[in-house]
């Protein structure tokens, strides 16, 4: 289960409906921590980047309402050792629960380290992150620039800490690919509001189908439109109620 969804999330960062392979000649990977300066305070971020020589894609990810832990240090290694170079700025440095634009602003700093480093394909840039940091996906992917994201357990009618904006509030700015990774049991955001947002998304255009990827699933919605995953006891996912793939 764990490598579709990892496959999944790949293509979605690189924002094509049709197959991709990751780059198996990347293994090796530098990681660091350094400082993100945003709204005059400074942040760490935590850093690992691809040791050859290239030009990657670049992702934001930020960690969910626990903080930076261990975990994401290790998911930061492996998407840099697949091709990527990552960055996760720890976003609860000076406030466990910061407004909305505090958020932003630091996700748009971030973006902006990316663009000064020669390593990153300032063309192919991503933003994932994790229950509250999934929340902050939905919400900010259709206001940035980014070429796609992933929203892992994220909240798409909640404000927040500070009850501000609801991520569904901004369907209609949608522009680039979102895959949507959740939990059939989630008791924090129920199942039944992602599927709700996917309708919502859904309702504001056609959805399209493109049969392949890589032959591990069945269906990917086109470049526009999000494949909602949900992960099951049984170790499948589904998407539109459909099953792609059990692994053995």
């Amino acid at each position: 289960m764990h490598r579709l969804a990892l496959c999944l999330l790949m293509i979605a960062f690189i924002g094509i409906s049709g197959c991709t392979q990751i780059d198996e000649s990347v293994k090796k990977v530098q990681n660091e921590t350094l400082n993100i300066s945003s709204s005059g305070m400074t942040y760490p971020a935590y850093l690992a980047a691809p040791e050859s020589v290239g030009k990657w894609p670049g992702i934001v990810l930020i960690h969910s309402s626990r903080g930076l832990e261990p975990g994401y240090k290790t998911l930061v290694d492996k998407f840099a050792g697949d091709g990527f170079v990552v960055i996760a700025p720890e976003w609860q440095t000076f406030n466990k629960t910061p407004d909305d634009e505090t958020v932003s602003q630091l996700i748009k700093a971030s973006v902006t380290y990316l663009k000064t480093r020669t390593d990153v394909d300032v063309s192919d840039l991503g933003l994932t992150g994790f229950c509250a940091g999934g929340r902050y996906t939905m919400l900010f992917l259709p206001q940035m620039d980014f070429k796609s994201g992933v929203a892992f357990y994220g909240f798409p009618y909640t404000g927040g800490f500070l009850n501000e904006s609801k991520p569904a509030d901004f369907i209609a700015l949608l522009k680039v690919p979102m895959l949507v990774i959740h939990g059939t049991y989630d008791q924090s955001s129920k199942i039944s509001e992602i599927y709700r947002y996917a309708e919502e998304l859904n309702a504001t255009r056609q959805v399209l189908r493109d049969e392949g990827l890589s032959g591990r699933a069945a269906r990917l919605y086109d470049h526009r439109w999000p494949v909602i995953g949900k992960l099951c006891s049984q170790g499948c996912l589904l998407a539109d109620g459909d099953i792609f793939q059990q692994d053995p």
